[in-house]
């Protein structure tokens, strides 16, 4: 599915349409997760679809999708992990995934999420591994939240320009957030900077 695809089913079926096309994400959808929750945020600037709702529905999307892969790791278990080994492809993004897990243990789920195809393998072994639900869906519907709203208004400000910056997002992942947080420093500073300047500005009016 091409983004002109995903934005005429968004224009057929609405706000169902974000819901479902990020469960697909779960079997390698050709559009990436972030694309959609950013072409999410582009048809609401277009006037398309009303902001709030929009972003609701894609938030439901991105957690109960990933949450299924914990389900199927709770339940089903190895038969599930083992299938994604068989396919090469996967089987590099599990091993990474693993590794994740090993290193930083349930807080890996928090930093999968800014990692393609990682997000999907890594609420399958959480799942696997035990962990109860409460302790799941504190981390990963927060994290999901905090994210979803990152990449909604990503799309919002970028409008025709999300397939680019999507693929950005796809290629360097966890790396390109640096980005935006280089952007906020230097715009906290120049606040900073001009509300000193109007301070000194008003002082040596005064006197």
């Amino acid at each position: 599915m091409t983004y002109e695809a995903l934005i005429t089913m968004i224009g057929q079926y609405g706000y169902v349409a974000l819901f479902f096309a990020l469960w697909l994400g779960i079997v390698g959808m050709p559009v990436p997760d972030e694309g959609i929750v950013m072409t999410g945020g582009a048809v609401t600037a277009s006037g398309l679809l009303l902001p709030i709702p929009a972003f609701l529905l894609t938030y439901l999307g991105v957690v109960s999708g990933l949450t299924l892969g914990y389900v199927i790791g709770r339940w089903i278990g190895t038969p599930a992990l083992n299938r994604m080994r068989r396919k090469k492809k996967l089987a590099l993004y599990v091993d990474k995934s693993e590794r994740l897990v090993a290193r930083y243990g349930s807080y890996a789920l928090a930093i999968s999420y800014f990692l393609p195809v990682v997000r999907h393998i890594i609420p399958y072994l959480v799942g696997l591994n035990k962990m109860s639900f409460r302790r799941y869906a504190l981390i990963s519907y927060s994290t999901g939240f905090v994210w979803t709203l990152l990449f909604f208004t990503l799309g919002y400000v970028a409008g025709d320009h999300v397939p680019q910056l999507a693929l950005l997002v796809q290629r360097y992942g966890l790396q390109l957030l640096w980005l935006p947080a280089i952007a906020l420093i230097v715009y906290i500073i120049i606040r900073i900077w001009k509300k000193q300047r109007r301070l000194l500005t008003k002082g040596r009016l005064d006197s």
